[in-house]
């Protein structure tokens, strides 16, 4: 039997893990998307085109590792069966992402917009699922 003196810090433990595990998984998928970045920019891309700068390449990593964690927390929590609704969901939702890309290729209303930059942009949101969901898998584990 688990007492709730035994029980809180094995919470705030599993959090801390949970935590440090996808802090690891934001600087990752941030230098992975560096390397995109600098691979595109070698190939041409201009290298003030803002989306492929690390401030705003890297803001945009954190914010869909931490949301990313939040719907896959959600899912795990409130899901019939979470496991085939994330099967279904995390590719349902990369496809997704690549909406405001397709969107920045026809209208191109950020300055420099290249056919390359916004390809890298794409290969990025994939970096962050690549990465992600792993790391999700593992941090919801419990010890």
């Amino acid at each position: 039997m688990v007492t709730t003196a035994s029980a809180q810090p094995a919470a705030t433990r599993s959090r801390a893990r949970a935590a440090l595990i996808l802090t690891t998984a934001v600087a990752i998928a941030i230098a992975l998307n560096a390397v995109v970045a600098a691979v595109v920019i070698a190939t041409g891309a201009p290298a003030t085109y803002g989306p492929l700068t690390p401030p705003a390449f890297g803001l945009f990593t954190a914010l869909g590792v931490t949301a990313g964690w939040v719907g896959w927390s959600l899912v795990r929590r409130h899901a019939k069966n979470p496991r085939r609704m994330l099967s279904i969901l995390v590719p349902l939702v990369t496809v997704a992402s690549f909406i405001p890309d397709v969107l920045l290729l026809a209208l191109r209303f950020i300055p420099g917009t290249t056919t390359g930059a916004v390809i890298a942009l794409m290969v990025m949101h994939v970096v962050v699922v690549a990465v992600a969901v792993p790391a999700y898998a593992l941090a919801s584990r419990t010890r």
